[in-house]
């Protein structure tokens, strides 16, 4: 205070005087005054001089403002005007609109008033807690002030809201103001305060934000919006950037789904205004915040697959191929593809699908490339070009392969229709544009990148240099190129051409003996790099002495002796005569300590000024890295130490093919076993299946036994009704001119008799033969029996799948622990590579642990055969099982032949009874009416009428005697 009014008091000379007095009655009369108009009129002429007399009215005047903001907060208007007040005496604003000279003074004022203001935290509180007041004349200064001290002293004003009950709730609430000018102030308010705070930030996204500015952007028309969708954008940007907690609750809340609609640009891209490129700009970039390289490689990942489900990389790669497109935004449309598809496979896989709407339609790869190697289009342009090819072969070994096997003969379009990925890579690493070298040759770097397969199929391609000639190999034109030098008139830089080239043989001769092999048979390549390395050159010339080091170097250390005159320990000789190991390691050392090494180091994207910065490549510094120490170690190594080195290497083959030995077995031992569960579970089937067909057939037996037991009763029920029928004939009295007839007829009766007779004992035989047929039901018994054995040897045989599986399942936990154990000696291989003075302690090791398992293998290999023995036993239960129930199908079929004979034989039966019935109803009809005339002649006929009917009952009591036998049965 003292200090500002030092100031004052120099500033206020002359005709501030009578202003400063005025100032000062203001001041006592707010302080003083009971009234509460006069005291409003009093604020309200502070306010009126606050903009041209800030200090002044800041020294003194200060105190008082917030006096009326902690006792009038019934007086909307005072506190309106107060807060106002003191907005114009932090503010910078209106200073730096009056006089940029005064620029820094005025923001030592802002922030000096902004610390006496925020040195009590009560005043900060009372400003929060005014902001819960609806009226218009109070929140929106409010907001106003809030922002203003966020912008003067941003961490402090932070920690004090933080720690206030409540503080950040309270500024959300602005979000859900319907006057538009408060929302949008609040969005400014949280732009302020999210800055560069991780806390605020999560508070701020938990307080749903993400919902309500999704929902303004969308209401004021996504990209096609004004200066609010901007605020807002980068509010979101401000949550989200390197914020972790917020990304993975912005993707988990569906919230990367309402993206979509923001890039939905239309077919009329003609009418790009300048907020729409700014606001498509923002939302390019907030697509990469959420995807960036330097993110958690699992919340990336899950991003990533999110904006493929939900369509926005469609979407995106709509705007990368439509026409109309301005030209930055189609440079950041591609940077934001090309982080959606690094390391993703399925959105790797989808942009190698994208074609370009031309005719014929061309991949949206081979575009781009046309693009890069394009001299014409801007650099910008095509870095974001070379970011996307490097982004698309991440970790995309299919990717890698395709790329190659677009260079290989077998693949070459001989019609010339189509321009290839490969041909364009190749035009551009041997045109006469020294940019396009760099960046073909960076790219055919990244196809080559951790991939060896690719790297022995690129040296199968052969290039056409002239008519006439014969074909040279692209590793042989790389350096022959690289050779020439400065002989060739290139446009660019001088050494862009070369350090891309070598940085191409770099990588493709690291790990790829191979490739070692076919650089050094060209006998001119070792003498180029030696006389290189070995000359005192320029500044400029150093990077590519260093370049040429490291690529001698990885000649050495991946050389596998297959050359005799290039073998590792000539060429260590041939450094140490013309070069010297110090000075090779020192030429070594210039690509670590050049400038642009560590910019390119820090991030994958390469981003730079201008083509001449454009020397290093990102993944090259992690190769460099990798290489410098190897390479010095193997310069320095004696001849005894590469021979112990080569010693060690044999026995870790050794080794490896001993493991690879056990690896195979026991790939055998698992398809054995699997082969065996197959086996079992086949085995479980049939017998569950002949299980099912014993079941049925004990049912259908039991079955016929009760339609046998049925014929049995109905047939002694229709001989009952026979016997009882003949039982009720009798006859009365007959007339004395009958007589004569009636005995002839009773004659002929007595014959029928004796027919019935004979047919009565003809069913007598029948009964025997059916009671022989009950001996069969002891068959059906025995058969009974046979089920009850088969379900018996079923049973057993359950018990010894049982005992199968169990042994199968200690077999499958002894196999695991084979494979722990083989992981181990993994392990203890690579440490034994690691320390050569310990070799035979793991020699022995190695030999006790595959001893052990050569043990454990040949007892599995027992228990297999032992296996295999039992499973061959239960094929041959099995097969008399199915031989038992063959026997008992053929007797229940024997036993139906004989049940449909019998039931023939019984309908035979009742036919012949129903025609006997028949004729003793005819027989009964006329004794009738042979006694009706009897009665009507008057003659008595009573003696031999008894003598007949006793005669006929004994005639029935004999024919009762049947029925009495089937009775019997």
């Amino acid at each position: 205070m003292n200090f500002l009014r030092g100031v004052m008091g120099g500033q206020s000379a002359g005709p501030q005087h009578t202003e400063a007095e005025t100032i000062q009655k203001l001041c006592d009369r707010v302080a003083s005054s009971t009234l509460l108009d006069d005291r409003r009129n009093a604020v309200r002429a502070l306010k009126s001089l606050s903009k041209k007399y800030r200090l002044e009215v800041g020294i003194q005047a200060m105190e008082h403002l917030i006096h009326v903001l902690q006792t009038d907060r019934s007086d909307s208007e005072i506190i309106g005007y107060a807060l106002d007040t003191l907005y114009n005496i932090i503010s910078n604003e209106e200073e730096e609109e009056v006089e940029e000279n005064s620029t820094r003074q005025s923001e030592d004022l802002g922030s000096q008033f902004t610390e006496i203001f925020i040195k009590q935290q009560e005043n900060v509180t009372l400003l929060l807690s005014l902001l819960e007041e609806f009226d218009f004349h109070v929140r929106w200064p409010g907001v106003k002030l809030l922002t203003s001290l966020l912008k003067q002293l941003g961490p402090q004003v932070q920690q004090i809201i933080l720690v206030s009950p409540m503080g950040v709730s309270r500024l959300m609430d602005l979000l859900a103001d319907s006057r538009e000018v408060i929302r949008n102030d609040g969005v400014l308010l949280l732009q302020a305060l999210t800055r560069s705070n991780g806390a605020i930030q999560k508070i701020v996204a938990f307080e749903n934000a993400f919902e309500r500015l999704l929902d303004i952007i969308s209401e004021e028309g996504n990209s096609d919006g004004g200066i609010v969708v901007e605020d807002c954008l980068i509010l979101l940007q401000n949550l989200l950037k390197n914020n972790n907690s917020n990304q993975n609750f912005f993707k988990e809340g569906s919230y990367i789904q309402r993206m979509k609609p923001w890039f939905e640009v239309g077919d009329e891209n003609s009418g790009w205004s300048a907020q729409k490129v700014t606001n498509l700009h923002l939302m390019l970039q907030l697509v990469r915040v959420l995807v960036s390289p330097t993110n958690p490689p699992g919340a990336t990942s899950s991003c990533q697959k999110a904006m493929f489900q939900c369509g926005l990389l469609q979407q995106l790669c709509t705007i990368l191929m439509a026409t109309g497109v301005p030209a930055d935004i189609l440079t950041e449309t591609i940077n934001t593809v090309s982080e959606v598809i690094r390391g993703c496979q399925i959105n790797q896989d989808y942009f190698a699908s994208v074609n370009a709407p031309s005719n014929p339609p061309r991949p949206a790869i081979v575009v781009l490339l046309m693009s890069m190697v394009n001299e014409r289009q801007p650099f910008v342009l095509r870095c974001a070009v070379l970011y996307c090819f490097q982004c698309f072969l991440y970790k995309n070994q299919k990717g890698q392969g395709e790329i190659v096997s677009t260079l290989l003969p077998s693949t070459i379009d001989a019609t010339g229709n189509s321009v290839s990925a490969g041909q364009l890579l190749c035009g551009g690493l041997f045109s006469t544009d020294s940019l396009s070298n760099w960046c073909a040759a960076v790219a055919l770097a990244h196809a080559l990148q951790e991939n060896a397969t690719q790297k022995e199929q690129l040296l199968r391609v052969q290039l056409a240099t002239s008519i006439g000639n014969p074909p040279v190999s692209l590793l042989q034109q790389c350096t022959n190129i690289l050779s020439q030098g400065d002989k060739i008139d290139r446009r660019g830089s001088k050494i862009q051409t070369r350090v891309g080239l070598l940085m191409l043989l770099c990588t493709w001769l690291s790990n790829c003996p191979i490739a070692v092999t076919h650089f050094l048979h060209n006998s001119a390549n070792v003498p180029f790099l030696t006389g290189q390395i070995a000359e005192n050159l320029g500044e400029e010339e150093q990077l590519v002495q260093g370049l040429c080091a490291l690529l001698l170097g990885i000649s050495i250390y991946f050389n596998d002796n297959s050359l005799e005159s290039y073998m590792k320990e000539k060429l260590k000789q041939l450094i140490e005569k013309r070069i010297g190991k110090e000075n090779f390691i020192e030429k070594l050392g210039f690509i670590s300590k050049h400038e642009l090494y560590s910019r390119a180091s820090q991030k994958p994207q390469p981003n730079f000024p201008s083509p001449e910065y454009m020397i290093f490549d990102h993944e090259f510094t992690k190769l460099v890295k990798e290489l410098e120490g190897v390479i010095t170690k193997a310069i320095y190594k004696s001849s005894e130490e590469d021979k112990k080195e080569e010693e060690v290497k044999k026995t870790l083959e050794q080794h490896d093919n001993i493991v690879t030995h056990y690896k195979n077995m026991i790939r055998e031992q698992d398809l054995q076993l699997d082969e065996l569960r197959q086996q079992v579970s086949t085995l479980k089937c049939q017998n569950e299946q002949l299980q099912t067909a014993v079941t049925q057939q004990v049912s259908q037996i039991q079955q016929h036994k009760d339609q046998y037991n049925l014929l049995k009763i109905q047939l002694g029920k229709d001989n009952q009704h026979q016997g009882s029928y003949s039982e009720g004939a009798q006859m009365n009295g007959i007339q004395p001119e009958e007589i004569g007839r009636l005995r002839e007829e009773i004659e002929e009766l007595k014959c029928n008799q004796e027919l019935l007779q004979s047919q009565l004992t003809e069913k007598d035989s029948m009964i025997e033969n059916l009671k022989s047929s009950q001996t069969s039901g002891t068959n059906e018994q025995s058969s009974a029996i046979v089920s009850a054995r088969d379900s018996e040897q079923v049973a057993e045989l359950k018990q010894e799948l049982a005992t199968l599986k169990s042994q199968l399942n200690s077999q499958s936990v002894e196999i695991t622990k084979l494979q722990t154990e083989k992981q181990e000696l993994l392990q203890k291989t690579e440490a034994f590579a690691k320390s050569v003075e310990v070799q035979g302690e793991t020699e022995t090791i190695i030999a006790t642990k595959t001893t052990d398992v050569e043990g454990r293998l040949s007892a599995l290999l027992q228990e297999t055969k032992e296996l295999k023995n039992e499973i061959k036993a239960l094929s041959e239960e099995r097969t008399a099982i199915k031989e038992q129930l063959d026997s008992s199908n053929s007797t229940i079929a024997i036993l139906q032949t004989e049940k449909d004979k019998l039931e023939l034989e019984i309908t035979d039966s009742k036919k012949e009874q129903d025609d006997l019935l028949v004729l003793l109803a005819d027989q009964d009809q006329k004794i009738l009416s042979l006694k009706n005339k009897l009665k009507d002649l008057g003659h008595p006929v009573e003696e031999e009428d008894e003598l007949e009917s006793g005669d006929q009952e004994d005639e029935d009591d004999e024919s009762e005697d049947p029925g009495k036998d089937l009775d019997h049965i």
